[in-house]
């Protein structure tokens, strides 16, 4: 069976940032599974199985378009200190969800001068090429439940 829309495939991976270093690997963990054709994963890994079998080894680079986007500067910005209220210490790297007019948005903290903070909403990846490296585990059908969901049930 190969790897095409609408069936579960298993992989385990490992993805480097364009630095080289490692920034997620299913090494140690089970599989990463997901329902294929169903925008489970980032666009240029999907394309990438598409149409492999179990077993298959896949090495494959990822531009920022196919990955997690380029970065959206309009989703960096700087806002009071009070915007963090119950929060008892603010720090960089701290991770927020903000509620938006498009709804909730991770954002995470990049600076703080005073009293403004400076939240970047953009994916820590956004902007970077990835290389993934790995192996495909495992492929099924799709069950009728998880195809009317659109995700894997485990």
């Amino acid at each position: 069976m190969n790897i095409a829309a609408q069936r579960v495939v298993s992989i385990h991976y490992e993805v480097k940032d364009e630095d080289g270093v490692v920034v997620d690997s299913s090494e140690g963990r089970d599989p990463l599974v997901y329902l294929h054709g169903n925008q489970n994963i980032i666009p240029g890994l999907e394309k990438a199985l598409d149409g492999l079998a179990q077993g298959d080894a896949f090495d494959v680079q990822v531009t920022p378009e196919e990955a997690y986007g380029d970065v959206q500067d309009g989703l960096v910005q700087s806002v009071p200190m009070e915007s963090f209220q119950g929060v008892e210490k603010v720090e960089e790297g701290m991770v927020f969800t903000a509620q938006t007019q498009g709804g909730p948005l991770q954002v995470t903290v990049t600076a703080i001068e005073g009293d403004t903070v400076t939240v970047d909403g953009n994916h820590p990846l956004a902007g970077k090429s990835l290389s993934f490296k790995g192996e495909v585990a495992d492929i099924r059908e799709a069950t009728a439940e998880e195809l009317e969901h659109g995700h894997v049930h485990q």
